[in-house]
C-alpha cells in the first residue's frame, strides 16, 4: 500500500522536472540594446543653442567724445562726437553731430554729420544734414534732407576705404630724405673803383715849336 505523503512527494517531483525540461528548451532573448543621448558635440543640446545678438551701444546726448570710435557691432549715437567711427550699423539720432570719417555697413542718419560717409547702404531721412562725399554701394535720400557733397558709387566702400588707410600708413613710415648740406656763403665781390674821366687820365700832348722865321 502506498501512503499519502509519498503519493504527494512523487507528484512534486514529476512537476518540477516538467518546469526544468520546459526552462531549458524555451528560447533565450537576447538583451535589447538602448541608444544612448549625447549631450555634446553637434546633438540638439543646450550648448548647440544660438547665442543671442548683443543689444547696440547707444551714446546719450548729453555725451560728448574727442577721439574715434571702433567696434563690429552695432551703434547708436546721440551726442556730439569729434572723430572717426566704424561700426558694423550706425545710427546718427536727430541730435547727434559728428565732424569726422563714418565707415559702416549698414548707416542711417537722422542728425548731422561733418565728413565723409562710407557705407554699403546709406540712407538719410528727412531730419538728416550731411557736409561732406558720400561713397556707397546703395543709398536713399528722403525728401527733405540736406545734402552738400559729392556721391560715388563703388562695389566695396569699405575696401576703398581701408586702402587708403593702409597707404597713408605706409606714406608715414616711409624714410624721409636727408637734408641738403648748407652751401657755404660766396665771398664779397671786391668794391668797383672809381673811374677817372678819359680826358683828366690822358696827359698834355707837348705844343710845337713857333718858328720865329714864319712870325717875321
Amino acid at each position: 500500500m502506498f501512503s499519502k505523503s509519498r503519493i504527494n512527494e512523487t507528484a512534486g517531483r514529476a512537476e518540477a522536472a516538467r518546469a526544468s525540461e520546459s526552462a531549458a528548451s524555451a528560447p533565450v532573448s537576447a538583451p535589447v540594446s538602448r541608444p544612448s543621448l549625447d549631450l555634446g558635440g553637434n546633438s540638439m543640446g543646450a550648448g548647440s543653442a544660438p547665442k543671442p545678438k548683443p543689444a547696440a551701444s547707444v551714446l546719450s546726448a548729453d555725451l560728448q567724445i574727442s577721439g574715434n570710435i571702433r567696434t563690429s557691432g552695432d551703434v547708436v549715437i546721440e551726442g556730439v562726437v569729434d572723430g572717426d567711427i566704424r561700426a558694423h550699423l550706425l545710427t546718427v539720432g536727430e541730435s547727434a553731430t559728428i565732424r569726422g570719417e563714418i565707415i559702416a555697413d549698414d548707416i542711417v542718419i537722422n542728425g548731422r554729420v561733418i565728413g565723409r560717409v562710407r557705407g554699403l547702404k546709406v540712407r538719410l531721412t528727412s531730419t538728416a544734414r550731411v557736409e561732406g562725399d558720400i561713397i556707397h554701394k546703395t543709398i536713399a535720400i528722403e525728401s527733405g534732407a540736406h545734402f552738400e557733397g559729392s556721391v560715388q558709387r563703388q562695389d566695396d566702400p569699405l575696401a576703398a576705404s581701408g586702402q587708403s588707410a593702409s597707404a597713408a600708413a605706409t606714406a608715414s613710415s616711409a624714410p624721409r630724405p636727408a637734408a641738403a648740406a648748407p652751401q657755404p656763403a660766396a665771398a664779397p665781390a671786391p668794391a668797383a673803383r672809381p673811374s677817372m674821366p678819359a680826358e683828366a687820365s690822358r696827359p698834355a700832348a707837348p705844343k710845337a715849336p713857333m718858328d720865329s722865321k714864319a712870325s717875321q
